[in-house]
């Protein structure tokens, strides 16, 4: 009997030494089978997830504009007074809703091309009037429907994950011709996606063709959006820093009479890329930007909560789950004596025309499909590593304390 009983000890530690075993080599094995599938699903060609989701977004985009209403047009032109303007909106647009076009794959440079198509549809239910409001504004066209965005030419990281979604040329070229230096390059992705396995030390670099530059974000908050972990990357100030706060900037400063010998900061000289219009992007109510920018402007609050852009990314695929862009139009206004409505003019402004929030969040459906291909096989991969380890090495303690016990007692 006391053979058989160590025996059955011994077994049982043996029994929960295999299961810590099993347990521990899962970990690396299933690490490496998860890395493996992923790194074959993120991967733009036919048939991957990565590419079903890439070519026509099952997510609603919606662009929301807020108007500034000039409330003084007349005091203004007259006594060169400061503006006031109120807040108008939102009105909302349902964009992206469209597929991408053209889609031509290169399999020898593992590229893809497209464009995206730009379509907008009014969301009566989600704006606070029609597009038939009537405002005072100053004169300029925002609104690019049935027009397209690109070429753009991507990786597809078929040969390289790393480098997956990363934008090669954009139209054809791989600068834009719009800064000097190291500014005019086109960097990292179009922001719907970036390679996997995202880090919070990571900076995501991203190019927005409506602000004519390649900007990037940096790791802010860990998130959980429907079940999903994810990881918020904000749009830091010092992007839109003057050169005396972050020398990377230099080449972005254009206009050394408005900004002060770029001094100022928070605004970009767009006008380049817009075919001469004295364009300048800021974010919303002059978020971030220097106090001398926002001077002559009355009717302004800048909030971070509601101004500022983020990014919210699933870190194990590298897709961008939820997405806020945010980013305000203003026009330069100067003296000239030519024009009758600015030869009274005594100060130059940069009057904010608009701004926009452009935001998307994976629908549920989406997010169910997500967590169970996803997140779901992951945690429960990770459910079964804890439990092996955890149930073989109590089961090896357990039993071996028990058998050195009878040991013990049987010597007696």
């Amino acid at each position: 009997m006391g053979c058989d009983r160590n025996c059955g000890l011994i077994a049982g530690a043996v029994i929960g030494a295999v299961l810590a075993l099993l347990g521990g080599i899962l970990m690396p094995v299933g690490d490496m089978l998860i890395e493996k599938t992923i790194k074959k699903e993120v991967v733009l060609e036919e048939g991957t997830i990565a590419f079903k989701n890439w070519v026509k977004t099952g997510t609603e985009v919606y662009r929301q504009f807020w108007i500034f209403d000039v409330q003084n047009a007349q005091e203004v032109v007259a006594n060169s007074s400061k503006i006031k303007v109120k807040q108008r909106g939102p009105y909302t647009y349902r964009v992206r809703y469209l597929a991408k076009e053209n889609i031509t794959h290169d399999t020898e440079n593992h590229l893809v091309s497209f464009v995206q198509p730009n379509g907008a549809i009014f969301e009566p239910s989600l704006s606070v009037g029609t597009e038939d409001d009537t405002m005072t504004v100053l004169n300029l066209a925002v609104a690019y429907n049935n027009t397209v965005d690109g070429v753009y030419s991507v990786f597809s990281g078929k040969d390289n994950v790393s480098q997956v979604a990363i934008i090669d040329t954009y139209k054809g070229k791989k600068n834009l011709s719009y800064w000097p230096s190291y500014c005019d390059m086109i960097n990292g992705t179009d922001a719907a996606s970036f390679p996997p396995f995202v880090e919070k030390t990571r900076v995501l670099r991203f190019f927005s063709s409506d602000i004519c530059r390649s900007i990037y974000a940096v790791f802010g908050a860990e998130i959980n959006l429907k079940g999903i972990p994810v990881y918020r990357f904000v749009l830091p100030s010092m992007a839109f820093a003057s050169p005396l706060q972050n020398p990377d900037n230099h080449c972005f400063c254009t206009e050394k009479v408005i900004s002060n010998n770029c001094t100022s900061y928070g605004v970009l000289d767009i006008g380049k890329c817009k075919e001469g219009k004295p364009v300048y992007i800021s974010l919303p109510h002059f978020l971030h930007a220097s106090p001398d920018i926002g001077e002559p402007i009355e009717g302004l609050s800048p909030n971070e909560d509601e101004h500022t852009t983020y990014l919210d990314v699933e870190p194990i695929t590298g897709f961008t789950l939820r997405f806020a862009k945010r980013l305000q139009i203003n026009i330069l206004v100067k003296p000239a004596k030519k024009i009758e409505a600015l030869k009274n003019l005594k100060r130059n402004y940069i009057v904010p025309i608009l701004w926009l929030n452009e935001t998307g969040t994976i629908g549920d459906e989406k997010a169910a499909q997500f967590r169970k291909q996803v997140t779901g096989k992951i945690n429960l991969l990770g459910l079964v590593e804890i439990i092996l380890l955890t149930v073989g090495v109590v089961m090896f303690v357990a039993f071996m304390i028990s058998y050195c016990a009878c040991r013990s007692k049987g010597k007696r």
